[in-house]
C-alpha cells in the first residue's frame, strides 16, 4: 500500500540509493563501509565507525546502557552489475533486496528513535552492516558475536538480522549448511579400456549424497525440515603429469539437529569403499570444522587419489516465536500497515546462523524486500514498501521500551 510522505522518507530513500549504488562485493565493502559511517555520524549517531573486521558500527544511547538490543544487517553483496536507477516506485541495483534494503531500514529506523529516547529508556542500539555475508567465512557476523561475548561487552538482549521477508512478515529461522569440494585423480587411460573413467568419481559422490538425503527425507514434507543438497560445480581435465582428474563441489543445506556426525562418517566410508583403500581412513567428527574451520582428508587407493575438504558448516537455527521481540514486532505491523502478520522460516543461511547459537537471546530476521529476486539481474526494491519497513522498524524499537 502507499505510504503518506513524511518528513524524512526522501532522506531514507536517498540512503538507500546511495548504498546501493556503492559496488561492495564481500572481501571489498571498504568504500560502502567507510561511506555508511559518514552517514551515521551525520544523522547523529552517538558513535560511528569501521571496526576491526570492516564492518559498519553505528550506536545510539549509553554505551553502558542496561539493555542492548543488536540490530545486525551486512553490507556485501554477490557480484552482478545492475544499473542503480528508480523507475515509479522501484528502486533497482544489486543488493537493494539482499540486504542493503533491510540494512537501509535499520540506519534509518534507528536514527528515528534516535539519542534522546534511547537515554531516556536506557537502551543501546547497535546497528551494524557485517562484511562477508555472503561469503563463506561470514567474517562480519564472527567479529560481532565475539564482541558481545558476556565479557567484554554483554550479550544483547534482542538481535534483529537484516533480511528480505517482505514488511509484514518476520523470519524466525533459516537452515543450516555445509559445502563438500571432492577431487579425485587417476592415471590416464584409454577411452576404450575397462576403466570407467575419473569422472565417474564425481557422479558417483554425488549420486551418494543425493540417496542419503533421499533416505533422510522419508516422511518429511517440509523443505526446511529436510536434507537438501545441490550439485554446485563439476569439471574434469587431464594434468602435466597425464594424470586424469575431476573436481566437484556439493552444497547441503541443513535441518535443525541434523546427525553431522552420521553424515560424516557415512561420507568416508564411502569413499574409503570407491577407492578400495587398504588401509580405511577413520571418521572425524563435525566439530573439527565449526566456527568457520575447514577439514581435507585424503584417500590413496590401488587406482584412485581422493581428497574431500569440507568447510564452511554452520547449525540450522530456529528463533522462538512466543517471545518479546516477535509481540513487539506483531504489535507494530498491525499498528503500521493494519496487515495481519506473518511468519516464515528459510531454506538459505544468514547471519542469525552464526550468532544465534552463541547469544541465546530472542532472535529473528526482518527487511523489506522480495527474497525470491535475491541475487537475480533484475534485483529491485517498492521504496514504499521499504519506508514502510522503516516505520514497522522504529515502531519495534519503541514497542521494546
Amino acid at each position: 500500500m502507499p505510504v503518506e510522505e513524511h518528513p524524512n522518507q526522501a532522506d531514507a530513500v536517498e540512503l538507500l540509493r546511495g548504498l546501493v549504488a556503492i559496488p561492495s562485493l564481500s572481501c571489498h565493502e571498504e568504500k560502502a563501509s567507510a561511506w555508511l559511517v559518514e552517514q551515521m555520524t551525520a544523522m547523529n549517531y552517538s558513535r560511528a565507525f569501521v571496526d576491526g573486521a570492516g564492518n559498519a558500527v553505528g550506536e545510539i544511547g549509553p554505551a553502558d546502557a542496561a539493555r542492548t538490543v543488536i540490530l545486525l544487517g551486512h553490507i556485501d553483496t554477490v557480484p552482478g552489475d545492475i544499473p542503480v536507477r528508480i523507475e515509479d516506485d522501484l528502486l533497482f541495483g544489486r543488493g537493494s533486496v539482499d540486504a542493503k534494503g533491510p540494512l537501509a531500514t535499520f540506519v534509518a529506523a534507528a536514527a528515528q528513535v534516535g539519542n534522546t529516547w534511547a537515554t531516556e529508556n536506557d537502551i543501546r542500539l547497535v546497528v551494524v552492516g557485517a562484511v562477508e555475508e555472503e561469503y563463506a567465512t561470514s567474517k562480519g557476523a564472527r567479529a560481532i558475536r565475539d564482541r558481545f561475548d558476556g565479557k567484554s561487552e554483554p550479550i544483547p538482549d534482542f538481535c534483529i538480522i537484516g533480511e528480505p521477508s517482505s514488511w509484514q512478515r518476520v523470519t524466525l529461522g533459516y537452515k543450516g549448511r555445509v559445502l563438500i569440494e571432492m577431487e579425485a585423480s587417476q592415471p590416464m587411460a584409454h577411452t576404450a579400456g575397462p576403466d570407467a573413467g575419473v569422472a565417474t568419481v564425481a557422479v558417483d559422490i554425488w549420486n551418494w549424497v543425493a540417496a542419503y538425503a533421499a533416505q533422510f527425507n522419508t516422511h518429511l514434507h517440509k523443505a526446511f525440515d529436510q536434507l537438501l543438497p545441490s550439485l554446485r560445480d563439476l569439471r574434469t581435465w587431464t594434468d602435466e603429469r597425464l594424470h586424469d582428474r575431476v573436481s566437484a563441489k556439493i552444497g547441503v543445506r541443513l535441518p535443525v539437529d541434523f546427525p553431522m556426525d552420521d553424515f560424516f562418517a557415512g561420507l568416508i566410508a564411502w569413499a574409503n569403499q570407491r577407492t578400495d583403500t587398504p588401509t580405511p581412513l577413520a571418521p572425524f567428527p563435525a566439530a573439527a570444522i565449526e566456527d568457520g574451520g575447514t577439514k581435507t582428508v585424503e584417500i590413496v587407493g590401488p587406482l584412485t587419489r581422493l581428497s574431500l575438504t569440507l568447510h564452511a558448516h554452520e547449525a540450522a537455527w530456529r528463533g522462538d516465536r512466543n517471545n518479546a521481540l516477535v509481540r513487539a514486532f506483531l504489535a507494530a505491523i498491525r499498528a503500521i500497515g493494519d496487515e495481519r502478520p506473518g511468519f516464515v522460516v528459510k531454506t538459505g543461511t544468514s547471519d542469525m546462523n552464526v550468532v544465534g547459537p552463541a547469544w541465546g537471546c530472542p532472535i529473528l530476521a526482518y527487511g523489506p524486500g522480495d527474497s525470491s529476486l535475491d541475487h537475480t539481474p533484475n534485483e529491485h526494491i517498492s521504496l514504499d514498501e521499504y519506508w514502510q519497513a522503516v516505520l514497522v522498524l522504529e515502531q519495534t524499537l519503541r514497542n521494546l521500551a
